[in-house]
């Protein structure tokens, strides 16, 4: 099997908030449909978001079980920090030390999924 692209697909009932949180994070693009928008960085499609009017969060860390997150490494987690609180994330689990040697602090996005930044 040849794979030609591979996506992580979010659902949300708010395409344009969910699409434009992940390419501000990212630093990419979105191209809009009207039930699909991807978001591009360098011309190099990375994620996705369906239409999903319906949508539930999941209350991960401390409720129902999580359904998948992503993992985002930075080299500054505390500027990583106010560039997705200011791109509409919430933090939902604060690291211990942020000088630790390495760590992760959970967020969600605008519709609820969870990420971590790592470092």
């Amino acid at each position: 099997m040849r794979i030609l692209r591979q996506l992580v697909v979010f659902d949300a009932a708010d395409l344009a908030a969910e699409s434009g949180f992940w390419a501000r994070l990212l630093g990419g693009t979105v191209e809009a449909g009207d039930a699909w928008h991807t978001v591009s960085v360098d011309g190099e499609d990375r994620v996705a978001v369906q239409l999903a009017p319906d949508h539930v969060p999941p209350r991960w860390p401390d409720g129902d079980p999580q359904q998948v997150h992503l993992d985002l490494v930075v080299e500054d987690v505390r500027a990583a920090h106010a560039d997705a609180v200011a791109a509409g994330a919430r933090l939902l689990q604060a690291a211990d030390d942020l000088d630790a040697e390495e760590g992760f602090q959970v967020y969600a996005d605008p519709a609820g999924h969870p990420f971590c930044l790592c470092w």
